[in-house]
């Protein structure tokens, strides 16, 4: 297959030279845009397709990742050219090939995690809003953490899924939880981390023995919500885990926050995908809320 000529000139005047004599080859890349693997002069880069209102959303992306290899921490896929085209937009990135893995790798994983999570702000957010998924994710700068998790996750997400028709059961948990939420996270002022914001186990890989983190959802923040979503649908081996104990440890209570920070993940799968994770996140509410107690 090929790309259309006005993406191929759009690439042209970023300084990326399509080449005619191999192939393009679409690969996957998310729930966004159609991704493919083009062919250039010099070898070959990754390259996100969408139409020309995806543009903002694909720079939040790029800047995600220059945000993320700012610290030099962890790997992330070099960012080459963002632009529009007549009826579309795109993101070209660097080209990393993937490999298994293993057991080192993982430790090492974790140590530079906790590295990345080092690289702190004054406040909770970012300088712009950005997504997780297709959801729109607020960022504004905001001192408290509570008062940043209670407004800008929570409180958003349970509005949103009001919106798609998930109340009842979902909406009376969901405002009794976000009125506990002071008692929840008492004394607990995190520092502002820099953080992936949506680290599973689909949007991290290794590279001859390098891990990479890609498709991010940035802002800063308390840096157990990027550990919470590892544990929340698997694929993190147990090394990783205790490297990180190992180079930072979590503070008091981390436990007790875990479902908390888990919940803004279902409650977005909920908006995403549907009604199959209503029962998940109404049980994480219930678990909550008896935690509060």
């Amino acid at each position: 297959m090929s790309i259309s000529p006005g993406l191929q000139q759009a690439l042209r005047a970023a300084g990326l030279e399509p080449e005619g004599g191999r192939a393009v080859r679409p690969v996957g890349g998310g729930d966004i845009s159609d991704a493919y693997r083009v062919p250039v002069s010099d070898g070959w880069v990754f390259l996100k397709a969408g139409g020309a209102d995806e543009l903002n959303v694909l720079q939040a992306e790029a800047d995600g990742l220059v945000e993320l290899a700012r610290p030099a921490a962890i790997r992330v896929p070099g960012v080459l050219a963002t632009g529009c085209y007549r009826g579309g937009s795109f993101l070209a990135l660097e080209w990393i090939e993937f490999d298994r893995g293993d057991a080192c790798d993982e430790r090492l994983f974790g140590r530079q995690l906790a590295a990345l999570h080092r690289s702190v702000a004054g406040k909770h957010g970012w300088y712009r809003d950005n997504r997780i998924g297709l959801t729109p994710q607020p960022n504004p700068w905001t001192a408290d953490w509570c008062e940043f998790w209670k407004t800008h996750r929570l409180g958003y997400q349970l509005e949103l899924a009001g919106r798609n028709g998930f109340g009842g059961e979902l909406r009376l948990l969901g405002g009794r939880l976000i009125e506990e939420l002071p008692g929840l996270l008492a004394g607990h002022q995190p520092p502002p981390s820099l953080l992936h914001g949506d680290l599973w186990a689909g949007n991290r890989g290794f590279s001859g023995g390098v891990p990479v983190i890609f498709d991010p959802a940035v802002y800063y923040g308390d840096r157990e919500t990027d550990l919470a979503m590892t544990r929340l649908f698997g694929g993190f081996g147990s090394g990783f885990y205790e490297a990180y104990e190992a180079a930072w440890p979590l503070p008091a209570g981390h436990d007790r926050r875990l479902p908390l920070y888990q919940l803004y993940h279902v409650l977005n799968h909920l908006n995403l995908f549907g009604g199959a994770y209503l029962g998940r996140a109404e049980s994480l509410l219930r678990r909550l809320l008896c935690l509060a107690q």
